[in-house]
């Protein structure tokens, strides 16, 4: 399959109509709502908390056509994220690696670590064996051009592993790739797959719900702060 060809040599493919217009609208409508202040929507690390719609979208059909041909038949639902720029959260990320996962307590394992907590979710680095057992699925509920605040990522960068700052350097010498995205769309990436992002030139939203999956069960009785088994 083209999609898994690219995830393995390049560590990212988009695929475009995932989501249905109708499916994009009730997603809009669940994340604009009272629960979630305005002011916060630059960045809901708790989402599944908040807004049941996208535990519901976690499970459907569309996600596990996405997620089972990369991971395998079977794998767990981690972490859900709200990014929202907009006028007044608009912000650069600079080049970096996704290194932190969402874990319920911590609990002292040998190759995990540094800890830190964001938005009272704890979280810690763990060896890169585990994040290489790990997809992320970014869904576009707004149509996201360069100007909009698109990821730009370094293909194939996510096969060395985690990098340090002078391999980081580096490596983003390199040609990036602008991730162009339509609205119900999907970019699926690797969380070891260098990537930044510029402000918006743009005064309109750019919503991405952030899906993380994972493959893999975490030693020493860790245990992933969602724990949602998905299977086809």
């Amino acid at each position: 399959m083209q999609m898994v060809e690219q995830v393995r040599e390049h560590g990212f493919a988009i695929v475009e109509d995932v989501l249905l217009p109708f499916q994009v609208k009730a997603l809009i409508d669940s994340v604009s709502t009272e629960a979630i202040p305005e002011a916060l929507r630059g960045g809901v690390r708790n989402l599944m908390d908040i807004v049941p719609e996208v535990r519901t979208l976690t499970e459907s059909e569309a996600m596990r056509a996405l997620v089972a041909p990369v991971l395998g038949d079977r794998f767990t639902m981690v972490r859900a994220i709200l990014f929202d720029k907009t006028p007044d959260a608009n912000w650069k990320v600079p080049w970096h690696q996704d290194v932190t996962i969402a874990v319920r307590e911590r609990i002292e394992c040998e190759g995990y670590g540094p800890w830190s907590v964001k938005a009272d979710v704890l979280q810690v680095q763990p060896p890169a064996e585990i994040l290489e057992q790990m997809i992320s699925v970014r869904l576009h509920l707004d149509p996201c051009p360069a100007i909009n605040g698109a990821l730009k990522v370094i293909p194939g960068s996510h096969r060395s592993g985690k990098l340090s700052v002078a391999e980081t350097e580096k490596l983003t010498m390199q040609q990036a790739v602008i991730c162009e995205a339509s609205q119900g769309s999907a970019l699926l990436m690797r969380p070891l797959l260098l990537h930044a992002s510029s402000p918006s030139a743009s005064p309109h939203h750019r919503r991405v719900i952030h899906l993380d999956y994972a493959a893999v069960k975490l030693p020493c009785g860790l245990e992933w702060r969602e724990t949602q088994t998905l299977s086809l």
